[in-house]
């Protein structure tokens, strides 16, 4: 097939890359120009927000499927659709678990109990919209320049899946992390490790919390077989790992991987140092199933998750973040809370 991948030189673009040319499709990559394409892949040079400006050179390309990687509203997606609708058989949409109730929850714009788990494909979408606040989308959009300022991930849905003349299908993406990513999502333990602390705080309700993961790689094999696959016309799929570890067992697996061997401290919420409380209401787990993707599609991870783990630790000493997305590290309040703790047992 011939494949045009939109934003596909960020950070899961180029393994989907990979995989689509491993199974033997034609590549090319709309993005900005900013970094480099993979070796031999085509590419247009053009802007995500005008998009409709290149809709005579897509036609000439004669693309079969085209994937958008960095959609982040419903105009953006109703946009895409209109450019391609005549101009392409079938679109791929990356999409997020965050179109579920139980962000909402979490976050407390959803009322009403927990959500039933695991998520699967069919489980209630959110009904209130654009979950996170003004403050948090500034943070977001620091990290991810493509995002506007009406992000949603269910109006793209909505756009994509319903369109009647194009074929729409959409990937629930999870919590990502690999080479690359740009929360550096392990940083924060990571760094705790390497700089020696004898103990690593916890809060309980963090503790406990179970929410989906996925390696990077691994997630960009999944998408590539979704792409590849003319089954999946008017569907979404969930893409994560098989288990769903609460955060500490997460933590004790790093830990064992680099070597560390201090202690885990599980401290109640008011009792822990305030740069290390999650807001949200984590009664509220984030555990979704992939088993439709596996069974319909064959999907297998490539890569082990110790291994996954491992080169994501290696890739995050490398690259250490200017400003910690999961930061600050207040290692002084941390000491007085665990001192507290001796004191008081």
């Amino acid at each position: 097939m011939n494949v045009l991948v939109i934003g596909g030189t960020g950070f899961i673009g180029p393994w989907l890359v990979k995989y689509l040319k491993k199974a033997g499709h034609h590549m090319t990559v709309f993005h900005r120009g900013t970094t480099a394409t993979p070796e031999d892949v085509g590419q247009i040079l053009g802007d995500h927000h005008q998009l409709r400006n290149y809709r005579e050179q897509f036609q000439r390309e004669n693309f079969d499927v085209v994937v958008d990687c960095i959609l982040s509203s419903g105009r953006q997606a109703r946009e895409l659709m209109d450019v391609f609708r005549g101009v392409t058989h079938r679109v791929v949409a990356l999409s997020s678990m965050d179109v579920y109730r139980a962000i909402g929850v979490i976050h407390g714009t959803e009322a009403g109990p927990p959500q039933e788990l695991p998520l699967r494909e069919e489980s209630e979408l959110r009904t209130k919209r654009q979950t996170y606040s003004a403050e948090a989308m500034k943070h977001v959009k620091q990290v991810y320049p493509w995002v506007d300022d009406d992000y949603d991930k269910v109006p793209v849905e909505e756009a994509i899946l319903s369109e009647k003349e194009l074929a729409g299908t959409t990937v629930r993406l999870p919590m990502i992390y690999g080479p690359g990513d740009p929360l550096h999502r392990l940083h924060w333990l990571l760094k705790r490790m390497d700089d020696g602390r004898p103990f690593i705080i916890l809060p309980d309700d963090m503790a406990a919390w179970r929410g989906v993961r996925g390696y990077v790689e691994n997630v960009g094999a999944a998408i590539a077989l979704v792409v590849s696959s003319e089954q999946v016309a008017g569907r979404s799929y969930n893409v994560c790992e098989l288990d769903c570890p609460t955060e500490l067992e997460h933590a004790k697996r790093l830990a064992a991987i680099v070597g560390w061997r201090g202690e885990f401290i599980t401290l109640p919420k008011e009792k822990t140092p305030q740069h290390l409380r999650f807001p949200g209401n984590l009664a509220q787990h984030l555990v979704a199933t992939s088993e439709k993707v596996r069974n319909e599609l064959g999907y297998r991870e490539p890569i082990g998750r110790d291994q996954a783990i491992l080169q994501t630790l290696e890739w995050e000493r490398r690259n250490q973040p200017a400003q910690p997305m999961f930061g600050p590290f207040k290692y002084e309040e941390e000491d007085k809370a665990a001192a507290d703790l001796k004191r008081s047992a």
